[in-house]
């Protein structure tokens, strides 16, 4: 190990609470974790070329990770696989995803970082 990883791990990431203000602990990310699969390849493949989108590859997951909001339209996610993209199979392939999702209709899915945005999909 190096000496700068040695000294890295040895600093404390962690504040005192009288250091946090809760401004600074929102979050406007979303994001989505799939099982890999030949469907979410195409997904995050797509996702990927968006400057705004950051995709990360583990060995079994694909994360797809944005600010404010990410629109998944099977429509174009079909175009680019090949093969009908579902709104049912996008959600098999959905291990977990943070933010707000919400189903538009059969072709639009879109998570939210910001509750405010998602209302008007709601009420």
């Amino acid at each position: 190990m190096s000496t700068v990883a040695r000294d890295a791990t040895r600093q404390n990431i962690f504040k005192d609470m009288k250091h946090i203000k809760f401004e600074d602990t929102i979050s406007h990310q979303c994001g989505v974790t799939m099982s890999d699969s030949v469907e979410a390849r195409a997904i995050a493949e797509y996702k990927d070329q968006d400057p705004d989108v950051t995709v990360t590859y583990q060995p079994a997951l694909i994360r797809i990770d944005g600010e404010g909001q990410l629109e998944f339209k099977m429509s174009e996610i079909s175009e680019f696989l090949g093969k009908e993209m579902t709104a049912e199979t996008f959600e098999v392939n959905s291990s977990t995803h943070y933010g707000r999702m919400v189903r538009v209709d059969d072709d639009t899915i879109i998570l939210f970082g910001d509750m405010e945005a998602m209302r008007s999909y709601i009420e």
